[in-house]
């Protein structure tokens, strides 16, 4: 019989209204929030520093074709870049 291999999930936080350093600052205290109060530690696929480190700098080096920030110059940072990757680095395989 074949193993059903599942992967974790990406913070439900939401980094659409991230425009700046406050919201930002705001949008990180939402996922680690999500992190604790959600049961991230055992829903997120990267839910270690290492893993959440790695994914980060995967997505962060990837050019990302379609999903949110499709439309943003990601080669230009932005706060809501910035919020973007981490919640990719959340659940980014």
């Amino acid at each position: 019989m074949a193993r059903r291999y599942e992967t974790g999930r990406s913070t439900t936080a939401d980094a659409s209204s991230v425009t700046d350093r406050d919201s930002f600052a705001y949008f990180l205290e939402v996922v680690l929030g999500d992190f604790r109060l959600g049961d991230g530690e055992s829903e997120w696929e990267n839910a270690t520093l290492d893993r959440f480190l790695e994914a980060l700098a995967a997505f962060a080096e990837a050019r990302v074709t379609d999903g949110p920030g499709q439309d943003m110059d990601q080669d230009r940072g932005s706060w809501r870049l910035f919020a973007q990757m981490v919640v990719a680095a959340t659940g980014y395989e």
